[in-house]
């Protein structure tokens, strides 16, 4: 039986194919053209918002402190996590006590009772925001923090050197800093999907585009992927070109942007795979070890056709392949009729990325071996810009 939240996924899963281009039918048109108008009228609304910004009739907070904003125009699939733990991991070896502030997108929230009591309460704040990791320990699991603030908290603990950087989680970013600084003795925030987070002011604002496909179709949501106009990418103090590749193609994109922000500094980065990690046991295997495999791929990720193309160029052959909207949390039957999938395909290896990894179900008892791709950012071009920005924080 269908839980609200499947058919939520399913909606959301025939939006999606509806801004990719799908009109097979007269219903398809017509609600592309309702999805249109809806755009309109948010476009218009986030700029309203934005003015009344710069106008300073809503307030912008600041903290005291040193403040950056990764963030992106598009929802999802630039690729934003690994530069944050690539951000967050080196200046906390230089020193800094970095605490990352994400909501915690999907995160399970609190018990509806404890959430009645505290809307009802007078206190200003009525609980505290939640602590994923206070730079010592992983606090959180996946579910009631999220995926992605979970593999934050995760991969920076790992990191010899790199230890110190908490994780909190709060859709009031400006209480979930201020509890940062009080409690954590955090001098430096990161705000993880920060761009459209106007409460709290970034001194570095750090935008996101993926070159391979920087703006999809230049509608705003809910007709297109983009959460504000382009033209808003001036508010950006630096810009990463995620999943470079030195194509010719970068060179028009680099005049595009810089039309519209000529002061940013621009740097070319791409995702680079690691190795292989069992999902269960942590067995790490090198990237060689899929060459030549029988593979069955498993995502809910916004462009999955990215971890299939790198698997393939890796020299997997992919047999069996299953796709859930971005975000989804799995399933033990779903986990179940995977495996099977992936058994009639006579796959040798089940792989998943990282991100959906930590929102795997105990897993049935197979034979198959279950591993994900740990993915890293390697800067291809700007590393003097991307070192200058890294002192100038330092110095802050």
């Amino acid at each position: 039986m269908s839980t609200f939240r499947d058919i939520i996924e399913k909606t959301e899963q025939y939006a999606v194919d509806i801004i990719n281009g799908r009109q097979e039918t007269v219903w398809d048109r017509l609600f592309r053209v309702f999805l249109f108008l809806l755009s309109r009228l948010y476009r218009n609304a986030t700029q309203l918002r934005l003015t009344l910004y710069n106008k300073s009739i809503l307030k912008q907070h600041e903290l005291g402190c040193t403040v950056i904003s990764v963030g992106n125009l598009t929802t999802g699939g630039t690729g934003k996590t690994p530069v944050v733990e690539l951000l967050a991991g080196i200046l906390a070896s230089k020193g800094r006590n970095v605490a990352i502030l994400s909501r915690g997108y999907r995160s399970k929230p609190r018990p509806f009772l404890q959430r009645l009591r505290a809307s009802l309460s007078k206190k200003k704040h009525a609980f505290p925001p939640k602590i994923v990791s206070d730079g010592r320990q992983v606090l959180l699991d996946s579910e009631y923090a999220g995926d992605e603030p979970f593999m934050l908290a995760k991969n920076l603990l790992e990191k010899p050197g790199r230890k110190g950087t908490s994780v909190v989680v709060d859709k009031d970013r400006v209480k979930g800093g201020n509890y940062a600084i009080a409690h954590l003795q955090a001098d430096t925030l990161i705000l993880d999907d920060g761009f459209q987070h106007l409460r709290l002011r970034p001194m570095h604002n750090i935008l996101l585009v993926d070159s391979t496909n920087p703006f999809h179709n230049h509608e705003m949501l809910p007709c297109g992927l983009l959460r504000e106009p382009i033209k808003n990418l001036r508010r950006a103090h630096v810009i990463f070109l995620t999943k470079s590749n030195g194509g010719a193609h970068l060179r028009h994109l680099r005049e595009f942007l810089r039309r519209h922000n000529p002061s940013a500094a621009i740097i070319e980065c791409n995702h680079v795979p690691k190795h292989l990690q069992h999902v269960e046991t942590g067995e790490i295997l090198p990237l060689e070890h899929l060459r030549g495999k029988r593979v069955a791929a498993l995502s809910a990720i916004a462009v999955p056709k990215s971890f299939l193309g790198y698997l393939e160029n890796l020299g997997a052959k992919i047999v069996y392949s299953r796709h859930f909207v971005d975000h989804h949390r799995y399933k033990e039957h779903e986990m179940t009729a995977f495996y099977e999938k992936a058994r009639e395909a006579n796959a040798e290896l089940l792989l998943t990325t990282e991100k959906d990894a930590v929102r795997l179900p105990p897993l049935p008892n197979q034979n198959l071996p279950f591993y994900y791709l740990r993915i890293e950012i390697k800067i291809l071009v700007g590393h003097d810009v991307f070192d200058k920005c890294i002192t100038q924080i330092c110095l802050e």
